[in-house]
């Protein structure tokens, strides 16, 4: 039987989140009410890149919103993206991980309620540092 997933340790999750790096927030939405634009903005005032990804969106409030374009998906994104935080339904990482692995990603963040054992370990295997079932915004407020 397969191991059950770990997170990384608070000094490895610490260390994610403070080192500022380009982040692709896979599910942001342009609505200031949803969690994904306002976990995009929080990790903008720490000095994060943050690139929108959301094939439904054209870039214009997201552009107001985050000063950036947003793009359909990954693969369209024209730089290097470092870590890939997830605002989509479980059933969708897979895919994700798959584009982030081709992206060349090195951190994939699935916020709360995002949980997929198999494609977590997919990305493991390929390199990634995985957080699963975690929000930045409640590890900034536990771990500074």
């Amino acid at each position: 039987m397969a191991t059950e997933f770990q997170n990384p340790t608070d000094a490895e999750i610490r260390t994610i989140l403070s080192m500022p790096v380009t982040v692709a927030v896979v599910g942001c939405s342009d609505n200031p009410a949803r969690d994904s634009l306002q976990i995009a903005k929080l990790l903008k005032r720490h000095g994060f890149k943050v690139i929108p990804v959301n094939p439904q969106l054209d870039s214009g409030a997201l552009q107001t919103a985050l000063g950036e374009k947003c793009y359909p998906d990954l693969a369209s994104i024209p730089e290097t993206v470092e870590m890939v935080d997830v605002f989509r339904r479980s059933e969708f990482v897979p895919q994700i991980v798959e584009e982030a692995i081709a992206k060349g990603a090195r951190i994939l963040w699935c916020q709360l309620g995002v949980i997929h054992l198999n494609a977590a370990r997919r990305a493991q295997t390929s390199g990634l540092t995985v957080v699963m079932d975690r929000c930045p915004a409640i590890e900034y407020a536990r771990l500074f």
